[in-house]
């Protein structure tokens, strides 16, 4: 087991790390930011997004009962919410609470 003082010296320079790492970008790009750094800012969010999206959906059986009718309707919800309210934190929540009550009650 560590002592206190090495698990804060650890938790300090964790944090000095951290900062640093995040700061480092706008130190570097003060003055003005590159096309191309521009460009992934733009697309990489929405490609993550959708890599997550096929990731989670991979291993639906639409063979087997309930044939996927959980994930569609999850995905359905997640769709209307954030077309209607363009609030993603709102969107995903609430996608993932009626997955987990669907996946509750259709078993």
């Amino acid at each position: 087991m560590i002592s206190s003082s090495h698990a804060a010296l650890l938790v300090a320079a964790m944090a000095v790390f951290t900062v640093l790492l995040r700061g480092l970008p706008f130190l570097i790009f003060r003055k003005k930011v590159p096309a191309w750094l521009a460009y992934l800012g733009r697309v990489l969010p929405p490609a993550i997004i959708g890599m997550l999206v096929i990731y989670c959906l991979k291993n639906v059986e639409v063979l087997k009962a309930p044939y996927g009718l959980t994930e569609l309707l999850a995905v359905g919800i997640v769709i209307i919410l954030h077309v209607w309210k363009r609030n993603t934190l709102l969107s995903i929540l609430s996608g993932t609470a009626a997955y987990m009550i669907l996946t509750q009650l259709m078993q």
